[in-house]
């Protein structure tokens, strides 16, 4: 006898089906396909172990990122683009020159510290100053005596202390050296993170552009043996330091996918090409960039053409201050295109996802009814799905000026290379290729479906809109610190 179903299970089918609506029924044979060429054919992992060996790192305004730039472009071309045009920008670059950092009390001779010289530090500094253990370095640490760093050093922690209130930002280390100017220091120190002493480099200027005092890293014991220190008295540094800096040229790569049916629609997809200069920027940024170089790849070799237009896109700059992406969306302001920018995927050290991310929760059913195919074909990827957004990558001028942003998420860097970020043991023998074929295989079928659905749910917001949803995610309080909130409350 047929038994008739319940109520229950046909709501549970329901929900089911609806779930995974926006999937297209072709798109199962297109994600087969990319998944067997990737699998079998990937050259991300390849072409970035060459780039290694033979261009070394790929700091913006230097040879070698204008080797790194010619690199990518010929890459591109190699795989038969032919629409393909570097994005000319003039930027303030920065690179090191000498430093020397000691430490002492009043009564002993300085002695030298382990450091490195923070970017845009100013090109000629050499003082001796009292040392203040300003805690996290956030404006709380300040506010209870606002003169106490004055005319001083300030020691920050670049994250956050353990034991520290709960709710503590996190800040950049730009946005603490922003604060410790702001109340009259002459010299920032940061504590890295990291054990071992390794030390990061990075910028220390929200605006991308010289700050006016030196600021350096030291590594994590010598720093926390400082904290100690300073509970027992008075501590002096000797900061002396040379830096070079002037207006180059650099440019962003972008090649050109136009769309099938919709043209006019476009997705861009990227990750910054260039590296800071202590190693070759194998983690930060090879593996984003060198895998979106083979999603483009893979689209060509395949012949995919989704019904919207993708600008696959190398932004140089990122480090020194989304130099590359502030003047790709400065551009599409200018020439009137930003509106036509439906999503933005930015791969920044992202490997071996096991889902998706954006910033826009109304894209849940798309990206989810994406990654039940990517599952399907590899139950490794998990197929999870999250909201937020955050600052300090090349999606941040698309996220500033309304448009949806997302890309992989739920990885985990290959043999704990966390620690050599921005150091000087970025380099490529961290790299692993299964991590990066994940990469490129699962996030090529996010840009296929994200480009060729029938409708993207997530809005381009109004600038009312992305006031209010900057104002959700807590970025209002960074913003202003940087100069980038450009509302009026």
């Amino acid at each position: 006898m047929r038994k008739t179903m319940g109520f229950s299970a046909l709501f549970s089918v329901f929900i089911s089906t609806a779930s995974f609506a926006q999937a297209k029924p072709e798109w199962d044979a297109i994600f087969t396909k990319i998944n067997k060429e990737v699998l079998s054919n990937s050259n991300a992992y390849n072409s970035l172990k060459i780039a290694s060996e033979t261009i070394g790192h790929r700091l913006t305004g230097s040879a070698n990122g204008n080797k790194a730039e010619a690199y990518a472009f010929n890459l591109l071309k190699s795989y038969g683009f032919t629409n393909l045009r570097y994005q000319p920008f003039e930027v303030e670059s920065w690179s090191r020159g000498t430093l020397e950092v000691s430490i002492g009390n009043a009564t002993n001779v300085l002695k030298k510290v382990k450091s490195v010289s923070l970017a845009h530090s100013p090109v000629a500094s050499d003082v001796t100053l009292e040392v203040i253990d300003m805690g996290n370095g956030v404006e709380a640490d300040y506010a209870a005596a606002p003169d106490k760093v004055k005319g001083k050093i300030a020691l920050v922690y670049l994250g956050t202390l353990p034991g520290s209130k709960e709710g503590t930002p996190n800040l950049h280390r730009s946005e603490k050296t922003a604060i410790a100017t702001k109340y009259g220091a002459k010299g920032i120190i940061v504590i890295n993170t990291a054990d071992k002493g390794v030390l990061l480099t990075g910028t220390a200027s929200v605006t991308g552009k010289l700050i006016p005092i030196p600021a350096v890293c030291v590594g994590k014991e010598d720093g926390l043996a400082l904290k100690e220190e300073l509970k027992s008295g008075n501590l002096y540094s000797h900061i002396k330091m040379t830096n070079h800096s002037g207006l180059i040229k650099a440019r962003n790569v972008v090649a050109t996918i136009k769309g099938s049916s919709l043209p006019n629609e476009k997705i861009v997809v990227g990750g910054h090409l260039d590296s800071w200069d202590l190693a070759t920027g194998a983690m930060d940024n090879g593996i984003g960039s060198f895998s979106v170089l083979d999603m483009a790849r893979t689209f060509q070799v395949l012949h995919l053409k989704p019904a919207r237009t993708i600008d696959f896109v190398m932004f140089m700059g990122e480090e020194e201050g989304l130099l590359g992406s502030r003047a790709y969306v400065d551009a599409a302001i200018k020439d009137k295109s930003i509106d036509q920018i439906r999503y933005m995927l930015n791969y920044d050290m992202t490997n071996d996802p096991k889902g998706y991310h954006t910033s826009d929760a109304d894209s849940k059913e798309l990206f989810e009814s994406i990654g039940k195919i990517a599952n399907k074909l590899d139950t490794n990827f998990k197929n999870t799905f999250s909201v937020g957004a955050g600052l300090h990558s090349d999606h941040q001028p698309f996220m500033l000026n309304g448009v949806p942003t997302g890309g992989g998420a739920g990885g985990s860097l290959p043999k704990g290379a966390g620690p050599c970020y921005h150091a000087d043991c970025d380099v490529f023998s961290l790299v692993e290729d299964k991590g990066m074929r994940n990469t490129v295989r699962f996030n090529t079928m996010l840009l296929f479906g994200i480009a060729d659905a029938a409708t993207i749910n997530a809005k381009h917001f109004t600038d009312e809109e992305t006031r209010l949803f900057l104002i959700k995610n807590n970025l209002k309080e960074p913003l202003t610190i940087a100069g980038e909130w450009r509302w009026k409350d």
